[in-house]
């Protein structure tokens, strides 16, 4: 029985009416901090001190033969170190050989108080991460709203430093035309030579001004979009003659197959900037006597979305540098690991336009297998007005 009671995971203790201690088992030294001979023989309030009685449900003590009931009731026990330690215990009185009766306890840490201060604990903890993130709401809307303010003192320098960097670029135009023209005077061939030059550099600056403006705008969201049915065959024909006298000096053959059916919903104007963009590129990075193709045709798995493609025999993209050529500021990679002239900002600003009119603009390519830059755009409900 001493085995027994020892081994078992519940303390336990039987002491006389007097309040002698008569066994005490391990598990419950353990609990306390004592010897058994410092407890043994000594009064019962060595380990126990009394509290409020509160009664739960009865409970039956498995390892003894009870004679009575024995209701659940909590106790304070007192602990070597003078510590308290909250117990459910059941509690019975038995009697031995007829005669002599003890009272027999068992004893568990008080399963209750624990889960109450897990509780408390777990509110503690939920409270303070509570707080957390409503100071890290706090800074995220201090945040946003710096960032807010960033962009608008961004939109409003670059708008400021367009005005004051086109100006005198206008007047840089207008000079040297003046000059072409003679009006001081006879220009000889190396003058002109050298004003052609002026003229090129001019508007190279212009061009990444207008670009820079361009995608400042979009990322402040202070684009507006003109949506309309329009035809894709007249944004073809539209942008075509644009580059006509590119593609004489390159010796390009441009082919178009765009049948005069295929409606899309989308902001004119932009849609031809978008395929301007495109074509420009395919001019750019498309050797003498290559070949670029345009046409348009209505997705099979996506009856609503039109896809306009344009399509060189050019240089290609190596694979590394694909994912990359819708950054800004990024140019795609020509051959020999030459960067192509321009900006690094026609691609990323076309593919933000194209996602405004609820579209995308995608691109497969092979390094020296040409390119393949497709615009897909919502089809159109109606024929546009001839």
């Amino acid at each position: 029985m001493d085995e027994l009671l020892n081994t078992a995971p519940c303390g336990f203790v039987s002491f006389r009416d007097d309040g002698r201690v008569e066994l005490i088992n391990a598990t419950l030294l353990d609990m306390l901090g004592f010897r058994a001979d410092e407890v043994v023989g000594d009064h019962i309030e060595r380990i126990l001190t009394v509290g409020t009685r509160i009664f739960y449900q009865t409970h039956w003590f498995p390892l003894l033969r009870l004679h009575e009931r024995a209701d659940e009731i909590f106790l304070l026990l007192r602990t070597k170190a003078g510590e308290e330690i909250g117990v459910l215990a059941n509690a019975v009185r038995v009697q031995r050989c007829g005669a002599v009766a003890y009272d027999c306890v068992m004893m568990r840490v008080r399963e209750r108080q624990k889960y109450e201060t897990e509780l408390l604990r777990a509110k503690k903890v939920a409270e303070q991460a509570r707080a957390e993130l409503e100071l890290q709401q706090i800074e995220l809307v201090r945040a946003r709203a710096a960032a807010e303010q960033a962009n608008e003192a961004k939109s409003a320098f670059l708008a400021n430093m367009s005005h004051e960097l086109r100006t005198p670029l206008n007047a840089i135009s207008g000079y040297v035309e003046l000059l072409e023209m003679g009006i001081h005077g006879t220009v000889n061939d190396a003058q002109r030579d050298a004003l052609v030059r002026i003229q090129h550099s001019q508007q190279h600056l212009l061009r990444l001004i207008n670009d820079v403006l361009s995608l400042a705008r979009i990322e402040a969201g202070h684009i507006e979009y003109r949506i309309s049915d329009v035809a894709c065959a007249d944004i073809v024909a539209e942008v075509r003659p644009m580059i006509e006298p590119q593609l004489a000096t390159k010796g390009l053959l441009l082919e178009t197959n765009v049948a005069r059916d295929l409606i899309v919903r989308a902001d004119r104007d932009k849609t031809q900037q978008i395929l301007l963009n495109l074509l420009s590129n395919a001019l750019k990075f498309t050797p003498h006597g290559g070949r670029i193709t345009v046409d348009a045709v209505l997705g099979d798995d996506f009856p609503e979305t039109i896809f306009l493609r344009v399509t060189d025999t050019g240089i290609g993209i190596p694979a590394d540098r694909l994912n990359a050529v819708f950054e800004p500021f990024v140019q795609v990679v020509a051959g020999q690991g030459r960067a192509g002239e321009g900006t690094g900002l026609g691609l990323a600003i076309s593919r933000d336009l194209a996602r405004g009119m609820r579209g995308d603009l995608r691109a497969r390519s092979a390094e020296g297998q040409g390119s393949t830059f497709t615009l897909t755009l919502p089809r159109g409900r109606s024929a546009p007005p001839s």
